[in-house]
């Protein structure tokens, strides 16, 4: 599966322009040094957090897609950040922990 189909398929928002990347698992976490030192690439990433330095982070361990759950709000600099270096950027409605039940029903893990 890949970010478009995700996103088509369980109704993300996508917030950034973003090229269509490949997915092969799901990392949750809401820590910067979780997801430096524990996500493999290609993952998504599930997490609250909104701030500029989710995009550097989620490029240095080259993730497929930061989704951001809760359906909180993301500050401009976020978005047009991920936007310049092509990383899907996507809102969830719904809490990580229903997302992450969904990702697992549709077989990504």
């Amino acid at each position: 599966m890949n970010t478009k189909d995700l996103v088509d398929k369980i109704g993300l928002k996508p917030l950034s322009n973003y090229e269509t990347r490949e997915i092969n698992g799901v990392f949750v976490s809401d820590m910067i040094s979780d997801v430096m030192t524990g996500a493999k690439s290609g993952n998504l990433w599930l997490t609250i957090q909104t701030h500029k330095s989710i995009v550097p982070t989620a490029n240095l361990a080259d993730m497929s897609a930061i989704i951001i759950t809760n359906n909180k709000k993301v500050p401009d600099e976020t978005v047009e950040l991920a936007s310049k270096y092509k990383i899907a950027l996507l809102s969830a409605n719904m809490s990580t922990y229903e997302l992450a039940i969904k990702l697992h029903e549709i077989g990504l893990k």
